[in-house]
């Protein structure tokens, strides 16, 4: 399975745990990094910039040929703590950055002057090039079957239209659940591929055995899309409690989220109280069950070690 994302990061298989907030952590990809793939974890996961500098070390200490480690950075104005994070993780040093929402510009900057490789998350040609053009290693091509926050375009159209236009590599997000998705994403011209929601169900995800399970008992039926977590479109479990609270905004931010002054306040509130909601759920035994998933859960079909979804992604 040699492609250029292997060449990029030196790993055996050309697969990414996707960095997935309250989900990821060092365990996850420390047992990732063990079975030839490249793991990412979300530098928000971490409340502090000690937390996350312990984090690389101990990353950088269980690092193996045939693995590879990184870290996902929000880059827009709503991460007050972005320039800080960037700032830790060119010091201390990773293998890549992933960017998210905003412009990449300044992290592929910074973190080339220091050798840190940057994919950018992408969800049309547009933005791709755009990325490109600021001189990204790769693009994450996320279409409409990643979970969490999903782009328009079908795995096949989003890859082949990227591959097609870009010089640069592009990794598929999104409708990876075996390893018979990798090699469909690869026939659409993907030199890799972003997996998160299968690994969800880990033995070493640091959530609930409750969402753990979630991924199993449902599947791809059951995944839809909510806009009462950030105020933009996410895909969740349709629980129980999902179908209580609706999944569309209430009159009220509709029509708060039409007056310009007020929008911003209006999905920053929502925001916090979505992720506030988000967290419960992740890391405690509640009736309030949001959680973040995508259709790709539909191949989960019990709560594994990390190596063992590995294995199933990449064994036939």
């Amino acid at each position: 399975m040699e492609t250029k994302l292997t060449t990029l990061l030196q790993i055996k298989y050309p697969i990414i745990q996707a960095p997935m907030f309250l989900v990821s952590n060092t365990a996850m990809v420390i047992e990732a990094m063990k079975s030839g793939i490249a793991g990412c974890i979300p530098a928000l996961n971490y409340r502090s910039l000690d937390d996350l500098k312990t984090a690389i070390h101990e990353l950088k200490a269980a690092k193996v040929e045939g693995g590879s480690f990184g870290f996902n950075l929000i880059v827009n104005k709503s991460n007050i703590k972005y320039k800080e994070q960037l700032r830790v993780l060119c010091e201390e040093g990773c293998d890549f950055i992933i960017t998210s929402l905003g412009s990449p510009e300044e992290t592929i900057n910074q973190a080339h002057k220091v050798g840190i490789k940057v994919f950018c998350d992408v969800t049309d040609l547009h933005f791709a090039q755009k990325v490109e053009k600021l001189g990204a290693d790769a693009a994450i091509a996320v279409n409409n079957e990643a979970g969490g926050h999903r782009g328009n375009l079908s795995p096949e159209a989003l890859t082949n239209q990227l591959s097609k236009a870009l010089k640069i590599p592009v990794i598929s997000a999104g409708g990876v659940g075996c390893k018979a998705d990798i090699d469909k994403m690869i026939s659409y011209g993907a030199s890799g591929v972003s997996v998160g929601s299968p690994f969800i169900a880990s033995i070493e995800a640091g959530v609930t055995d409750e969402y753990k399970q979630a991924c199993v008992d449902y599947g791809a039926e059951d995944i839809v899309m909510t806009e009462r977590i950030s105020g933009t479109p996410c895909t969740v479990i349709n629980t129980p409690y999902v179908q209580k609270i609706g999944t569309k905004q209430t009159w009220l931010e509709s029509v708060l989220n039409k007056n310009k002054k007020l929008k911003k306040w209006v999905k920053m509130i929502r925001f916090s109280i979505g992720m506030n909601a988000t967290k419960n759920a992740a890391t405690k035994a509640t009736y309030k069950t949001v959680w973040v998933a995508g259709p790709s859960i539909s191949h989960t079909n019990a709560i594994l070690p990390v190596k063992a979804i590995v294995d199933k992604l990449t064994k036939n």
